[in-house]
C-alpha cells in the first residue's frame, strides 16, 4: 500500500471514531436548549368561559400556549389558588400564567385586559 492509501484509511477511521461523540455532543446541547425554552413561561391571552369557585376550576377558550406547547382550544384549568378566581366573570378577556405540574395544567397569574 503506497502512503496516501495508507493516510486516507487512517483519516477514515479517525473521522468514523470521532463522529459518534460529535453526535452524541450535537445532541445534549439541543437537549439544553429546549430544557430553556420550556421553563421560559409567558402569558397567554384568553377569555373566560367558566368560573367554579367551589372546585377551584376555570374555563378558558385560549390562544396558543407557547410555553407548554399547546396550541389554542378551550379547556379547563385548576387555579392554583382559588382566590385567583374570585375577580373573574364569564365574557372576561384575560392573560393568564399557567403551568404543567406533573400533567395537571394549573392557573398560576390572572391579569384583567384592559378594553
Amino acid at each position: 500500500m503506497n502512503t496516501f492509501n495508507k493516510l486516507a484509511i487512517a483519516a477514515a477511521i479517525a473521522f468514523g471514531i470521532a463522529l459518534p461523540f460529535n453526535s452524541l455532543a450535537q445532541t445534549n446541547m439541543d437537549h439544553g436548549k429546549t430544557g430553556m425554552a420550556t421553563t421560559s413561561a409567558a402569558m397567554t391571552d384568553g377569555e373566560v368561559r367558566k368560573v367554579d369557585l367551589d372546585a377551584g376550576k376555570i374555563t378558558i377558550k385560549h390562544g396558543d400556549i407557547k410555553h407548554l406547547d399547546m396550541p389554542g382550544m378551550t379547556m379547563v384549568f385548576t387555579a392554583q389558588d382559588k382566590s385567583l378566581l374570585s375577580n373573574v366573570k364569564p365574557g372576561d378577556k384575560i392573560r393568564f400564567m399557567v403551568v404543567n405540574e406533573g400533567g395537571k395544567m394549573l392557573v398560576t397569574a390572572i391579569q384583567p385586559v384592559k378594553q
